[in-house]
């Protein structure tokens, strides 16, 4: 791990949040399924990929401890293993969300393997494969099914504390790769820049956070990645990690701050990009009363580039007139068997 010049005063390099190797896991070199994830916790797995041509895109992640699911909430959170998922969702013509909070009879992990009931993710020399088999949200209730690979020539050997106390981990894996998608729909097999990390959490997100931003874009020299949280106890975090082909990640200052349009929800949507250029949406991704996932344009170093780009407002997720709103989109299947 290696540093650019440190952040000015506030700029959130002071509070011990800063990359470090990763540890506690077992996924030093690889990810490492079988976790026990502690009461009110969570672990997630994300992937994402554009395709070449930038008219499609997909994400997916896989949870235990379902931080998005009403469930969990309503539950107590006393057993994360009872509220596992995988979530998969299409952008681009044709495209489908799915969200299925499953029982702990769902689930089986092993280090380099985790089912969730029809659906799996499996790790092998480089390769994150996952078999998807899930049934759309509605209001398009319809089967999402195939295959998806993710090509990591490079694994990381970082993490970023999003705390002070470590309470919440990200950890990069592959923010450089390739993925082949290849879903049983016309047009929905494609290649493209991917992307693949991973959080851990001990505290549900909403106890500490108020506002978050991330996002990833793909250079010439490797990828970008940025990290903008504001904190419930008003410190805020602001990182900017470039991953090169070759040579260890390294922090720089956070490139300018800008402002993007506002979701249909009206979600506000804080970006990174240099002085005096403005990021712009290419295709809203996924849209929520508190929640915005987005395919942007933006400029780094005088280069345009082309990835995604998150804001989360724990504010709003924390309203108890939003979880029966998200009880419509993200099912309950309590029972599986293998």
């Amino acid at each position: 791990v290696s540093c650019g010049r440190r952040g000015t005063p506030g700029s959130g390099y002071s509070d011990g949040c800063t990359l470090r190797t990763a540890r506690g896991r077992n996924d030093h070199e690889r990810p490492h399924f079988a976790l026990r994830v502690p009461p009110n916790g969570y672990a997630w797995w994300y992937i994402d990929g554009i395709s070449d041509d930038g008219s499609r895109a997909i994400s997916i992640i896989a949870f235990i401890g379902s931080v998005f699911s009403p469930w969990y909430r309503w539950s107590g959170r006393k057993d994360p293993e009872n509220h596992c998922c995988i979530n998969v969702a299409t952008y681009g013509p044709g495209g489908r969300f799915t969200m299925t909070d499953r029982g702990r009879s769902a689930l089986r992990l092993t280090s380099t393997t985790m089912n969730v009931g029809p659906s799996a993710l499996h790790w092998s020399n480089g390769r994150l494969e996952i078999d998807i088999n899930e049934m759309g949200a509605l209001p398009i209730v319809a089967p999402v099914r195939g295959r998806v690979t993710l090509h990591a020539p490079q694994v990381t050997g970082v993490e970023l504390p999003l705390t002070p106390d470590g309470a919440h981990i990200w950890r990069p894996f592959a923010p450089t790769a390739r993925i082949d998608v290849d879903l049983e729909k016309r047009g929905w097999s494609w290649s493209g820049h991917g992307y693949f990390d991973a959080n851990f959490g001990t505290r549900a997100l909403e106890e500490d956070f108020a506002y978050w931003t991330w996002g990833r874009f793909p250079t010439k020299d490797g990828s970008t990645c940025f990290y903008d949280a504001e904190r419930l106890n008003g410190t805020r975090l602001s990182r900017a990690i470039v991953f090169p082909h070759n040579g260890p990640p390294r922090e720089v200052p956070p490139f300018a701050k800008t402002h993007m349009p506002r979701n249909l929800w009206a979600v506000r949507r804080d970006a990174r990009a240099d002085a005096g250029t403005q990021p712009r949406v290419v295709m809203n991704m996924l849209e929520a009363p508190f929640y915005s996932r987005a395919m942007v344009e933006t400029q780094l170093d005088g280069e345009p580039t082309l990835g995604v780009y998150e804001a989360l407002d724990l504010r709003r997720f924390r309203s108890p007139w939003l979880k029966p709103m998200l009880a419509v989109r993200v099912p309950r299947r309590a029972r599986w068997h293998f």
